[in-house]
């Protein structure tokens, strides 16, 4: 461990470049005398003595050339490190590790993802697409893309809202004829439902008309997909209602 200010390091490379310390203090705007002291207590650190200076002579010590070398080379690997950090923010690069749902990926984030690729080709994916809760600090996860209703847990990551579609109840023209167009929300709880969650999952559509009324509807689901598509198919078939993510934004009447 360097129990030492790397500042003084650098110090030490301007005077011997400079030639001495007044010089090496104009050029770096400080005084002579806070130079001259830091040098002196660098020298007593390190046990030896690395300029010969007298009122009229500067000369730098066979061990003080030697330590100015590796000095010399600290400073310029800094400033390679400070380059190479600049160069990442003009131009970025690297691995992003991604998540998403698997729906969310054919819909929508596979094309976006063919753009971003062709925009920043010196970025790597490492993609998964997944419906199961993804630990994003211990599975070290850059970027995790979700589909999820208001209100968002609460979390020390960093969250932004991408797009609020809305999230709805669904069901295919089949069913309406079927079932016929309920009169009230109590209605829905006889109607067959496709459930996107798990089995252990209370099975319920909450719903909201205008006014800030709201409703809750307990239903048995028929079926129970981890997938959106699937769940979302097998209410075009007619088999239930679903509560589903508008992803495509389309309205059709007499579908939703």
């Amino acid at each position: 461990m360097i129990k030492t200010d790397l500042n003084d390091f650098a110090w030490f490379v301007h005077v011997v470049e400079e030639g001495g310390f007044a010089a090496a203090g104009r050029a770096l705007d400080e005084p002579k005398s806070k130079l001259s002291r830091r040098i002196a207590q660098l020298e007593e650190r390190l046990g030896v003595r690395l300029i010969q200076r007298t009122t009229r002579q500067f000369n730098v010590t066979e061990v003080g050339q030697t330590f100015y070398e590796h000095c010399k080379a600290m400073l310029v690997e800094a400033q390679a490190a400070q380059d190479a950090i600049a160069a990442l923010q003009v131009e970025p690069r690297g691995i992003v590790k991604l998540t998403c749902p698997v729906t969310l990926l054919h819909v929508h984030i596979g094309p976006m993802l063919a753009k971003f690729m062709a925009r920043y080709p010196d970025v790597s994916l490492q993609l998964e697409a997944t419906n199961r809760r993804v630990d994003v600090v211990g599975e070290g996860v850059d970027v995790a893309i979700r589909v999820r209703p208001r209100p968002f847990e609460d979390s020390d990551l960093v969250m932004r809202v991408l797009a609020d579609r809305g999230h709805r109840l669904f069901a295919s023209p089949d069913l309406i004829a079927r079932m016929g167009i309920p009169s009230a929300p109590a209605e829905l709880s006889h109607w067959p439902g496709l459930s996107l969650a798990s089995g252990k999952h209370i099975h319920r559509w909450e719903l909201y008309g205008p006014q800030g009324a709201r409703a809750e509807v307990h239903f048995t689901p028929r079926m129970i997909n981890y997938r959106h598509v699937g769940a979302t198919r097998g209410g075009d078939g007619g088999r239930g209602a679903c509560a589903a993510t508008c992803l495509n934004g389309e309205r059709t009447t007499g579908r939703r």
